[in-house]
């Protein structure tokens, strides 16, 4: 059978895909033809994702982002996409996207008019909203699945291959039609989630070679992802991993929370190095310590030999200094920590994180006093936020020493809990797909207005970093006019100069580990 895999991604947005490599990996191994579709690199407007993070200051400016300029492609998507259906003729179009990426999957597959084969979609945004994908996707999309999709599209593929039925395929939603009886909405529970060990490792051979690298730490890096952890054993209401949890148990009874074996991760490690030539690894977890003990120290006893810097994402309250010391030794390059809100009692009510901000200072200093550089992520623009809570996480930043400071719009992505609470107070309407987080928020607050949040968003590594004598003129550079781009354009150039302090090592350098480019 042959599958076309479409993957209707951002430019930008550079860090490759693990479902897609492993789906990839699965459908090869069960003796189907594959293509790719990938639309990362297709530069249709001015806007760069990862390249906007480093000129706004969030994160090391970047020298040379040549590896992925010269990947750009400057034809029409849909004439390209077309064009590919049209060669290759695929019995099924396998799309996996998240909510954001939605319209433009739906724009590709209305572009084949006629000539459209079955299609199917998986991902976080159909997994929780279903019924909203099929409905909103233009008559384009014949099946949805819900949940991991590495038992549903093997079967769903066999099943259309021998023209059977696929009623009653676990994870499968669909519309079964019929003139006469009417219309039957097929909505089958969630199927068993796979232990780690029995996912074959991501085949990335589809991608052109510029998606393997993305920016990160002041260079443009041969970075990919290990799979560590599928899930988190947190509950913020701001992400959709603890409704990932909930779900499986109300449906299925089973724990979605789900840690790879350490001989499963050196053997990914191994393929990335060998078969894809990585010079730097992304620990793909929600939690990266979310090891017990004695996994943790196994981790490190098996990574120390491979001399790679790598990168992690973790939480406040899971340092350790013994462990930081470990990682430090074996290679870890940066650490981005969530901290998402800096008021105590709004981070309890809104979003169930509860340390304390001494607590979170304490912690993160043990990491900043070892020179090992962090980022922080922040979120405003909550439901029920206000211009002043965001003051009380710009105050918390600045009593943090990060290397990266990144602030986002909250996004009320279908599956987020605050999502419910959005739609239950008439943030935002029922159903209503969310936009890129390069937009302005999609929700309306008559306390916070979205201009409001935009301005104070594009400022707020300057309120963190400059001096509070500065902040009169910051506060003119929030207001989204010619005049306010023209105050802001300036003050960050000066943030940039006299501000911004990457005094751990040379952005250029990564101490104590191998020169990975000779």
């Amino acid at each position: 059978m042959k599958v076309l895999l479409l993957y209707p991604n951002t430019y930008g947005m550079n860090m490759i895909p693990p479902a897609l490599g492993i789906f990839t990996a699965i459908l090869k191994q069960a003796g189907h033809e594959l293509q790719l579709f990938d639309t990362t690199d297709y530069v249709e407007d001015d806007r760069d994702f990862d390249k906007e993070k480093s000129e706004n200051l969030n994160a090391r400016p970047i020298n040379d982002f040549s590896k992925l300029e010269e990947a750009k492609i400057f034809s029409d998507p849909i004439e390209d996409f077309n064009s590919l259906v049209n060669n290759f003729k695929p019995n099924l179009i396998a799309v996996s996207c998240v909510e954001d990426m939605f319209p433009r999957a739906i724009e590709l597959l209305s572009s084949l008019n006629g000539n459209r084969p079955s299609v199917v979609m998986g991902g976080v945004f159909p997994t929780f909203a279903a019924d909203v994908a099929y409905d909103n996707s233009n008559g384009c999309v014949d099946y949805i699945l819900k949940g991991e999709g590495e038992k549903t599209i093997l079967e769903l593929c066999d099943k259309l291959e021998k023209n059977e039925s696929v009623a009653h395929i676990d994870g499968i939603y669909y519309v079964e039609k019929n003139v006469f009886s009417g219309d039957k909405v097929i909505n089958n529970h969630l199927p068993s989630p796979n232990s780690i060990s029995d996912i074959p490792i991501p085949d990335y051979s589809l991608f052109q070679e510029s998606r393997f690298y993305r920016p990160m730490h002041g260079k443009v890096r041969r970075m990919f992802p290990i799979e560590t952890f599928r899930g988190c054993p947190y509950k913020c209401t701001y992400c959709n991993s603890p409704s990932q949890t909930t779900i499986y148990k109300d449906e299925i009874n089973v724990n979605f929370f789900r840690k790879a074996e350490i001989s499963r991760i050196e053997h990914e490690i191994e393929t990335m190095i060998n078969v894809y030539k990585a010079d730097s690894l992304y620990f793909w977890a929600d939690t990266f310590l979310s090891w017990n003990k004695a996994d943790f120290y196994e981790f490190c006893d098996m990574y120390e030999k491979y001399k790679l810097p790598f990168w992690i994402q973790t939480r406040p309250e899971t340092i350790k200094k013994e462990y930081f010391e470990r990682l430090k030794e074996i290679g870890l390059l940066r650490v981005a920590f969530g901290i998402e809100h800096g008021s105590e009692w709004f981070r309890e009510k809104y979003l169930e994180r509860k340390l304390k901000n001494d607590k979170i200072i304490e912690k993160l200093k043990i990491v900043t006093d070892m020179k090992i550089p962090i980022s922080v992520n922040n979120i405003m623009g909550f439901p029920f936020e206000t211009r002043e809570l965001v003051f009380d996480t710009i105050e918390l930043n600045r009593q943090i020493e990060s290397d990266g400071v990144n602030a986002y719009t909250f996004v009320p992505f279908h599956g987020v809990p605050l999502r419910k609470i959005s739609e239950d107070n008439n943030f935002v309407k029922k159903g209503k797909i969310v936009r890129s987080l390069m937009n302005l928020t999609m929700l309306d607050q008559p306390q916070f207005s979205k201009e409001e949040i935009e301005g104070i968003r594009r400022c707020f590594v300057l309120y963190v970093k400059m001096p509070k004598d500065r902040w009169d003129d910051i506060r003119k550079a929030e207001s989204l006019t010619p005049e306010g781009d023209k105050i802001w354009l300036s003050l960050k150039e000066e943030c940039a100069e006299k501000y911004m302090n990457y005094g751990d090592h040379d952005a250029t350098e990564d101490v104590g580990m191998v020169d990975f480019e000779k």
